[in-house]
């Protein structure tokens, strides 16, 4: 349940950026809800294997070279969904960045519901 209420917090992000941010277009919340899964699902499985590949870099950089993994993952998810849209590499790195902030300010509204 927590899950569920998680990605509809992020498909709320998602629209909210999506009226503000000028290179971001979201034809529905329907298409929202598939933005926060399918990014979801890209953190899980792309994002680790992401970040071995370019450790060197990410390394260099001292780890802001994430940020760019990130957009990366936007854009990818900009790709299959045929509802959303991000025009540049630099709106997707603001995109990221403003949903990460959407999500952690959001994400703490969420309790834990295991007791101790």
């Amino acid at each position: 349940m927590k899950t569920v209420i998680k990605i509809s917090l992020t498909a709320i992000a998602v629209l909210v950026l999506s009226k503000f941010l000028p290179g971001v277009t979201v034809d529905g919340y329907l298409y929202a809800i598939f933005v926060a899964f399918i990014l979801s699902i890209l953190k899980l499985m792309v994002k680790p294997i992401l970040v071995i590949l370019t450790l060197p870099v990410t390394l260099i950089t001292f780890g802001l070279f994430i940020f760019v993994i990130n957009a990366l993952l936007v854009l990818i998810a900009d790709f299959f969904i045929s509802g959303f849209s991000v025009t540049s590499i630099w709106t997707a790195l603001l995109f990221s960045i403003l949903l990460s902030v959407f999500q952690s300010v959001l994400f703490t509204l969420v309790k834990d519901t295991k007791n101790d």
